[in-house]
């Protein structure tokens, strides 16, 4: 009979995981590096990670007789079923980062995850296990780096030698014993600053540092307030999230995988019973419509296409303030560069 570690690894893939780990419950590595992070301001709104920063110290906040994590990854570049919209490339068109295309990530692999976890206590009836995935206050790297999927790179997402960066990640806490696998010592990132040096908001102070408030990823998704004028062109033509920092990784090159894209000019015509319709169980619900109407109306502000000035000034009646202040800035940028000598 093979260990239960390998019959772990086995049935983790099968269940449709790209990368298998397991890590001691520990810890997190990473703990002092979280609290000098928040003291530096870096989380900007996310107030959920100052009010979780202490339960993140270790994962016995989550289950309190773990003793292992197997840490697995997802990829996201594979093609997902039922995409969300594509639109012809046109000026208007959106990027959507590579993850959110398809259906809401935590549930596809929560789904996966909850096989593993079956699996787990009917092989071992009794022991305990509990599956998290972004919800929880977990530092996940810290354990996929112990559980040897890879190592924290300079733009701080976990990059694995064959796979790139392109996954998601997700833990399955228990209160088995298991032998750990080796963790990820080295680091491949060597003097390549590509990643900081393509952020188009500077969002990289240092190298292994993020500050979250000038990333176009939290200024379109989680950012709940209008998005600083000062940032606004470099949030260019993404909508959703943002993955510049993944494709000019030299570990991603690999991937040829394009962004999603979708029409802004018709999203912004979208009332909410429209918006529901159209991205119920995708990743785009998180914005609400308030959030990604503002971030579509930017886009057409950074685009400098006339085509676009009938619905941003249609979004000038909006019921959300936040949507109408975005289109009035598109409108008065895309009537500035008309007017310019440069175009």
């Amino acid at each position: 009979m093979a260990p239960l570690e390998e019959s772990i690894h086995d049935f983790a893939q099968t269940a449709g995981f790209s990368l298998v780990g397991i890590a001691r419950a520990v810890e997190a590595d990473g703990f002092h590096r979280l609290r000098e992070w928040l003291a530096r301001g870096y989380s900007g709104e996310m107030a959920y990670m100052q009010r979780q920063a202490d339960a993140r110290k270790h994962p016995d906040s989550i289950l309190d007789t773990v003793r292992s994590i197997i840490m697995v990854a997802m990829d996201y570049a594979e093609p997902l079923p039922n995409p969300v919209t594509t639109a012809s490339i046109a000026p208007t068109t959106g990027k959507l980062a590579r993850y959110a295309a398809g259906p809401d990530y935590h549930d596809v692999i929560w789904e996966r995850m909850g096989k593993v976890v079956t699996w787990l206590q009917t092989e071992l009836p009794g022991c305990r296990a509990r599956a998290v995935a972004d919800t929880a206050p977990l530092l996940e790297r810290d354990f996929a780096r112990r559980a040897g999927l890879g190592w924290i790179g300079k733009n701080t997402m976990l990059i694995n030698k064959h796979r790139g960066s392109y996954f998601f990640l997700g833990a399955i806490l228990t209160d088995l014993d298991l032998k750990p696998d080796p963790p990820h010592e080295s680091d491949h990132c060597g003097t390549c600053t590509a990643c900081l040096d393509a952020c188009p908001t500077q969002a990289f102070p240092e190298p292994g540092v993020l500050d979250a408030r000038r990333c176009i990823s939290y200024l379109t998704i989680e950012l709940r307030n209008p998005v600083p004028a000062e940032l606004r062109s470099g949030v260019g033509d993404w909508l959703f999230g943002c993955d510049v920092c993944q494709e000019v990784c030299p570990w991603n090159r690999h991937d040829e995988t394009q962004p999603e894209s979708v029409d802004a000019v018709e999203l912004l015509g979208m009332d909410d019973q429209e918006f529901r319709n159209r991205y119920r169980g995708t990743a785009l619900m998180r914005t609400k419509r308030r959030g990604l109407l503002r971030n579509a109306a930017l886009v057409l502000g950074n685009t400098g296409d006339e085509h676009a000035l009938p619905v941003l000034r249609a979004a000038l009646n909006d019921s959300e303030p936040m949507i109408r202040e975005a289109a009035e800035w598109a409108i008065q940028e895309i009537e500035r560069r008309a007017t310019s000598p440069e175009g």
